[in-house]
């Protein structure tokens, strides 16, 4: 059976000793009284939740799965998520860093995502019920009326409700623009919507006494493509103007996806013949809407991968820790045993190292995003507000997809620690696998957002966000340029900061020549960018570890965090050499292959 330690320790170098969270709070009204010792203590019950709660029922999740009822459109999730559930919203979990005048706890998004962290570590099929609601409740609060958000929010901020984010058609996938679900406006100024949805992750259940969709659809008059999409909330069962529910609506599940993992999560298609709804925002302008929604959910993705990728090497290193097989090459080191442990032999160690090296990165990277979107929202300073959004938006594409890529790379090296061990069930080192596979598909897949950081958020402003971006690593440059102590992460930093300005310079004269440059090199790009922003991280961390052990620190957590940047700059960062060269090489060995894929 696999085992969780939620990673406390890690959580709090990156908060307090990196980004100094709790300073950047003193400047943000609503969270200026939030320190060290109230993170440290939610994260400490939020981990005894995680493990004692969720972390036991995964395996039995995945075998058991979700069960429709075709005769009533009910689903039943796996045997103890209801009654978890229920211990999540007593606990208050779901309204941590809500509205306070919802019902919200008004903490940091940093905490809700360290909460989430270690709830996708422990259940990631569990933990996408609740995570869903932020979306909602996120969109909700953004563009929903003063009506709406009396009616939906508190009871989303209470967990007494879920939400989702109903988008997709078969026709469609990511494609939005060809949807073709209708709305129609009635007389007392709601809409009756019908259509078909798939791929609905926690489409329906039984966990909530109400399930709040909200869903894109057409009006009658709207435009063609994605500039003709209207955004509705369209509840499970109608709400009665005392708040009470009423009547069972016209949406519900008529299959649930057969998939690869999540096993656990509702995954359902569902089937709108004349449900009830009211319009969020202006007619025929849903998306914008929905992309609170997306984005905190791309957010989201990433973090589950993150998840997986830390639960994965926590197994992976106790298991090489106790299998013996085969000599070191420089000699017997288990004397007393007939084998050594797996964990002497260099490769076993490049894979595990790498997951840690990838988890620790990534765990920088979405606190640091987390604290952002807390300076977005609550910073008193409009260009500080402007400032953390526009950075925001840049690094999204990169924490969902880099993110996820490196969940698939670590969690597949973790299973091969185990060698066929890892392909065994019980071990739950497949599972991993299996769960972190759709996060590189869904909220937009990899490519797309690939895509979205070259060709909107880099090119789309002629790289202005990413030199501001580039300001803040070049400023850690200054500071430690002339250290020798840190020229071995500071140097190759430099050099790919310096890269990344021609690079992007040499991709964008291209695609203004052929858009399809764009499209073959985008994935190769965000890649780089990915190493670059966790370069930055690493750096930083390594900065920490260094002046500690120079004051004479001798805790062996700095002396390991020094020993994984090592790692990740020697063996990790130089594949930006061969992804700058792949993305220069050009549009043409893709698309001048009619004959190969003839």
């Amino acid at each position: 059976m696999p085992q969780y330690t939620p990673p406390l320790r890690d959580m709090q170098f990156v908060m307090h000793e990196v980004l100094k969270v709790t300073d950047e709070f003193k400047a943000l009204p609503r969270h200026a009284e939030v320190d060290a010792d109230t993170i440290n203590a939610v994260l400490e019950e939020a981990g005894k939740f995680a493990t004692e709660v969720t972390f036991p029922l995964n395996i039995s999740g995945d075998t058991e799965g979700c069960k429709l009822d075709l005769a009533t459109h009910e689903v039943t999730p796996p045997k103890g998520f209801k009654e978890a559930y229920a211990q999540y919203v007593a606990g208050g979990w779901a309204a941590l860093s809500c509205d306070p005048e919802y019902g919200g706890q008004g903490l940091p998004f940093v905490l809700n995502q360290c909460l989430y962290e270690m709830l996708n570590s422990a259940n990631q099929a569990w933990t996408m019920y609740p995570g869903l609601s932020h979306g909602a409740y996120e969109a909700l609060h953004a563009h929903g009326t003063d009506e709406q958000k009396k009616t939906y929010l508190p009871k989303l901020v209470s967990g007494e409700w879920t939400g989702t984010m109903c988008l997709t058609e078969p026709h469609c996938g990511t494609d939005l623009g060809l949807l073709r679900s209708k709305a129609e406006p009635q007389p007392d100024g709601s809409y009756k919507l019908t259509g078909n949805k798939i791929f609905i992750s926690a489409g329906e259940h039984d966990m909530a006494a109400n399930i709040v969709h909200l869903v894109l659809a057409r009006l009658p008059d709207a435009p063609q493509g994605s500039k003709g999409i209207s955004l509705f909330v369209v509840p499970k069962f109608n709400v009665k103007p005392d708040g009470s529910l009423g009547e069972r609506n016209g949406i519900f599940c008529s299959g649930l996806e057969h998939k690869m993992g999540i096993h656990g999560n509702a995954t359902a298609q569902i089937v709108m013949d004349s449900a009830s709804g009211s319009l969020v925002g202006q007619p025929n302008k849903g998306l914008a809407a929905m992309f609170v929604m997306m984005n905190a959910a791309r957010l989201g993705v990433g973090n589950q991968s993150l998840g997986l990728t830390e639960v994965a090497f926590q197994n992976a290193l106790a298991y090489a820790k106790d299998r013996i097989q085969m000599r070191s090459l420089s000699g017997v080191k288990a004397k007393d045993k007939p084998a050594d442990p797996i964990i002497v032999h260099p490769d076993v160690r490049k894979m595990l190292l790498t997951a840690k090296a990838y988890a620790e990165g990534g765990r920088a990277l979405a606190i640091y995003c987390t604290m952002l979107l807390d300076k977005e929202i609550h910073h008193p300073d409009e260009k500080v507000r402007k400032d953390s959004a526009e950075i925001v938006a840049l690094l999204t594409p990169i924490v969902k997809a880099f993110l996820t890529d490196n969940g698939h790379i670590a969690t597949n090296a973790c299973m091969q620690v185990f060698g066929g061990h890892g392909f065994i069930k019980e071990w739950g080192m497949e599972q991993f696998v299996r769960d972190n596979r759709i996060n590189m598909i869904y909220e937009g897949t990899n490519t797309v957002q690939s895509l979205d950081l070259l060709g909107r958020k880099v090119l789309g402003n002629n790289g202005a966000t990413l030199k501001k971006f580039g300001k803040i690593i070049g400023a850690l440059i200054a500071e430690e340029g002339v250290n020798e102590k840190m020229a071995e992460f500071i140097n190759p930093l430099a050099y790919l900061a310096d890269q990344m300005t021609k690079f992007t310079t040499e991709l964008g004269f291209k695609g203004f020549q052929n858009p399809d440059e764009v499209g073959a090199a985008a994935v190769d790009y965000l890649r780089v960018a990915g190493h670059l922003v966790f370069g930055y991280f690493w750096a930083r961390m390594a900065q920490v570890a260094l002046r500690e052990a120079a004051a004479g620190n001798t805790d062996p957590f700095y002396q390991a965090k020094l020993q994984t940047a090592r790692f990740y700059f020697a063996k990790l960062f130089p594949e930006t050499a061969t992804l700058m060269r792949t993305a220069r090489s050009g549009s043409a060995a893709l698309m001048d292959t009619d004959a190969a894929l003839a």
